[in-house]
């Protein structure tokens, strides 16, 4: 589990497709702190599992399934990802309960610079579009943002210095992709009246 803030930006050091598969090596430090083979990391809002850190970052497994279903299939070498650590059960949820699990690819529609934030507009599939609910949570490549307003195929986001600073929404641009996580709970709720309904 993650919670959507965070930790630091890296940079894709290698890429290496095996059979359909992708092995990606990240250049990070501050992630690295207390990491082992084994756990997980968040790489631009995408759970992934470390294979083997060599001090200078890790590497990871990326299946076919998720090259597919998420804009990781189109990292090369330089390429900058999110990173976050899963959290400690005793850590502190500062974001909101992010899996890691990718619902969909969405497209950055427009870009309002303001005076210190920039405002966002970003399309979503229509599958994912009953998830998204004024000021409630999503997750844009890892990082948990509060829905400022939404319609039927998209909704707007507003990017805070710190945001803008400190992960790769800053440098997003109108026709970019980004992975798309909605609210956990929001589905659970459809699932258990959707359930209720048929009994």
């Amino acid at each position: 589990m993650f919670t959507g803030l965070v930790e630091e930006v890296g940079t894709v050091r290698r890429r290496t497709d095996v059979a359909g598969a992708t092995v990606l090596t990240v250049a990070a430090t501050t992630v690295l702190e207390g990491l082992r083979p084994g756990d997980s990391v968040a790489v631009s809002g995408v759970c992934l599992t470390i294979t083997e850190l060599d001090g200078h970052g890790f590497r990871a497994d990326v299946m076919p399934e998720t090259l597919r279903r998420t804009t990781l299939g189109a990292l090369a070498p330089g390429s900058r990802v999110n990173l976050e650590r899963a959290v400690p059960a005793d850590g502190r949820l500062g974001g909101h309960l992010v899996q890691g699990h990718v619902d969909g690819v969405g497209t950055i529609r427009a870009r309002r610079p303001g005076p210190r934030w920039d405002e966002v507009d970003i399309t979503l599939p229509a599958t994912l579009s009953r998830y998204v609910a004024e000021k409630g949570s999503v997750a844009v490549d890892g990082v948990s943002l509060t829905v400022a307003g939404c319609d039927a195929d998209s909704f707007g986001v507003a990017l805070v210095p710190t945001t803008l600073a400190r992960t790769t929404l800053g440098e997003r641009a109108p026709g970019d992709e980004v992975n798309l996580e909605v609210d956990v709970i929001a589905k659970y709720v459809e699932r258990l009246l959707t359930a209720r309904a048929t009994a």
